[in-house]
């Protein structure tokens, strides 16, 4: 009998947030819906609780419940961040912290396959959707790859860039892990420290060429991780998985 109560609790809930109310908006107090379901307060935290966790509510210590805003699913393809938001319903936008040709320290180099010191352009940028900073981004690519492209202003794109110099981006290399938030990253996240931050790093290939290489600080509130996976097929059972890439 808890279960169900906890159950119409919680799609009560979830009905009144999908009928429109507003991002923040703040729910009924816990004395309200004890009253109105005939519940204990434990009962409707259950409820709560589980709306926590799928994002759709936040809890805000000292002041209450609120409708959060939503959650956007981090998808792992290779596609450009305007295209991802775009998909979305969202309206992306970004805003250039740095812009700059530089040499390629050893780190760079590396990860780009190339010789410390040639010439690299260097971007970093507050990417937006629909006015909501959703990540910081830092990008480093071949200067040869785009002669005099800073000279054009700032690119929109840089898979777009790519593309239009004849080195689309066609595979990748992601890794995924988390870190705390300096104090300069959560003032431009419209965030309050500490916080953690979803964290990629990917280098992106046209054929056998690195032609770009990022780090992306995401929004933990903001972003969930969502990958497709699949079982081996019957041939590849008990064997070890190829290389992806040609060494």
């Amino acid at each position: 009998m808890i279960q169900l109560k906890h159950d119409q609790v919680r799609e009560h809930l979830r009905a009144l947030i999908e009928s429109g109310l507003q991002v923040g908006a703040p729910l009924p107090s816990e004395r309200e819906l004890c009253k109105q379901f005939g519940v204990s307060r434990m009962t409707v935290r259950q409820a709560t609780d589980a709306l926590v966790n799928e994002g759709l509510l936040e809890r805000v210590q000292g002041r209450g419940t609120f409708v959060s805003r939503p959650h956007i699913d981090l998808q792992l393809r290779l596609s450009s961040f305007a295209e991802e938001m775009s998909k979305r319903g969202l309206s992306p936008s970004a805003r250039y912290l740095q812009a700059e040709e530089t040499e390629a320290d050893p780190v760079v180099a590396t990860a780009l396959e190339t010789s410390i010191g040639v010439p690299v352009y260097h971007f970093r940028r507050v990417r937006y959707g629909s006015g909501m900073p959703i990540s910081i981004q830092e990008d480093w690519m071949p200067a040869k790859l785009a002669p005099g492209l800073l000279t054009e202003g700032m690119p929109a794109s840089l898979y777009a860039t790519l593309k239009q110099h004849g080195m689309p981006p066609q595979w990748g290399e992601d890794t995924i892990t988390t870190k705390l938030i300096t104090d300069e990253e959560a003032e431009l996240l419209e965030q309050t420290p500490p916080q953690a931050g979803l964290y990629v790093t990917r280098r992106t290939f046209s054929g056998e060429t690195a032609v770009l290489c990022s780090k992306t600080l995401y929004r933990h509130d903001r972003y969930s991780l969502w990958v497709p996976v699949s079982s081996p097929s019957p041939t590849m059972s008990g064997q070890q998985l190829p290389n992806t890439r040609r060494k």
